[in-house]
């Protein structure tokens, strides 16, 4: 597989996204995950080159039909959030 792709996204693709990839970032840095991330608006999110979403649950509608991951979290500043809800599915699809 090549490297991972995992897309933050909020309303406009700049403030909550851009805090959701930090966060992310370093989550994926602590556990020696290679991945590419990249922020999103709610206009173009659905037609990107993604494995992995992590979005709010205000955006959750966009996905509705997707059948790649879509993990909703609701503090973008939490790491032990994003690692509860997304460190296993990340190594999941790493190891595809």
């Amino acid at each position: 597989m090549s490297e991972l792709k995992i897309m933050t996204v909020c309303g406009f693709g700049l403030g909550s996204s851009m805090i959701l990839k930090i966060t992310l970032d370093r989550v994926l840095e602590e556990n020696n995950i290679n991945a590419e991330t990249f922020c999103a608006d709610e206009v173009t999110a659905v037609g990107e080159n993604f494995d992995i979403v992590f979005t709010s649950k205000e955006m959750i509608h966009l996905f509705a039909n997707e059948t790649r991951p879509v993990i909703v979290i609701e503090n973008f500043l939490s790491k032990s959030e994003i690692r509860q809800k997304g460190l296993d599915i990340i190594k999941l699809a790493i190891n595809k």
